[in-house]
């Protein structure tokens, strides 16, 4: 029987302490070869394209996401996780749950093993779903003291600050200027829709670690170079994705492209994290390929029931 999941069950079932561990083993398995993950491939289609990301467990499964760039009020992604051994699709997931969980947990990861350990305050940028999810599973690594958010419109940073309160437990207000929500924070999270920097290095604090969600590439990207420059410590979680951006990716081009290092091998030990609590650290987001399936393959394995049964 194919398992069928939706965005209802993906987001019952899929906490972020799960999601976070989910994402931590995707890394690792692709930085000690057992996933095979490829950088994405897109086939333009005139108004939009389709995107295709795909991984390969060795052994256990394999599986893709699609997705569509039509910008439609209705686009949802698919995820498709096929059995290894048989061929035979063991899960099918459709909707945007699954994915921004995906995100949030890759971000998890990266504050995990690159924020200071004693990071409490977090400073947020941008009031969507991926900002959500970033704050949703910074929640579950630091015991976070407060959240501070600004997005352009003013009645979605409130919402935003009014749900990290209700849902997460966690003292949270909305600013009006990007500066004020990021100065002084230990932890700050870029994920806006923006071409254009939204932040300044120059308002960072020593020791700041930043997850950058949104645009990153040579002519549009939500920070600017004076953020790369500053950084002691830059970041990714797929170097092969980073090298394929087209545009190409800010952080993957000269002078910092020999500075960027694998999140997956810093977990692993083999490649040096943060090494002193005033480093500044940035985490370039690619969303490395396979992930969505990874984290399909563990929504499986958490005990959740399908809504219904595939036909066949």
């Amino acid at each position: 029987m194919t398992l069928l999941y939706a965005d209802p069950e993906v987001a019952a079932v899929l906490d972020a302490a799960t999601t976070v561990d989910a994402m931590r083993g995707a890394l690792l398995a692709a930085y000690e070869g057992r996933l095979v993950a490829p950088p994405r491939a897109a086939a333009p289609l005139g108004g939009g394209r389709m995107v295709l990301t795909a991984g390969h467990l060795v052994g256990e499964w394999y599986g893709f996401r699609s997705y569509d760039t039509f910008g439609h009020p209705q686009g949802e992604q698919l995820v498709v996780l096929h059995d290894a051994r048989t061929g035979a699709i063991r899960a099918v997931a459709v909707g945007e749950e699954l994915g921004s969980r995906r995100t949030g947990g890759l971000g998890g990861v990266a504050i995990d093993a690159l924020a200071r350990p004693d990071a409490a305050t977090l400073g947020v940028i941008g009031s969507g779903r991926q900002a959500w999810t970033q704050v949703w599973a910074a929640a579950a690594v630091r015991p976070l003291r407060e959240v501070v958010v600004h997005s352009r419109s003013s009645a979605r940073r409130d919402a935003f600050a009014a749900r990290v309160r209700a849902e997460l437990g966690v003292p949270a207000r909305a600013v009006a200027d990007p500066g004020a929500a990021v100065t002084g924070r230990d932890m700050v999270v870029l994920a806006t829709t923006s071409p254009t920097p939204v932040l300044r290095a120059a308002d960072l604090s020593p020791g700041t670690h930043v997850n950058a969600v949104g645009f990153k590439q040579r002519d549009r990207s939500e920070f600017g170079a004076d953020l790369l420059d500053a950084a002691d410590l830059l970041v990714t979680d797929s170097p092969a994705q980073a090298a394929d951006y087209q545009p190409p990716m800010l952080a993957a081009t000269p002078p910092y492209a020999g500075r960027l290092r694998d999140l997956g091998g810093i977990l692993a030990g083999a490649v040096p994290g943060r090494t002193t609590a005033d480093q500044l650290s940035v985490f370039c987001s690619t969303g490395l390929a396979g992930t969505e399936v990874f984290l399909l393959d563990a929504l499986t394995r958490v005990g959740a029931v399908a809504r219904w049964p595939a036909a066949g």
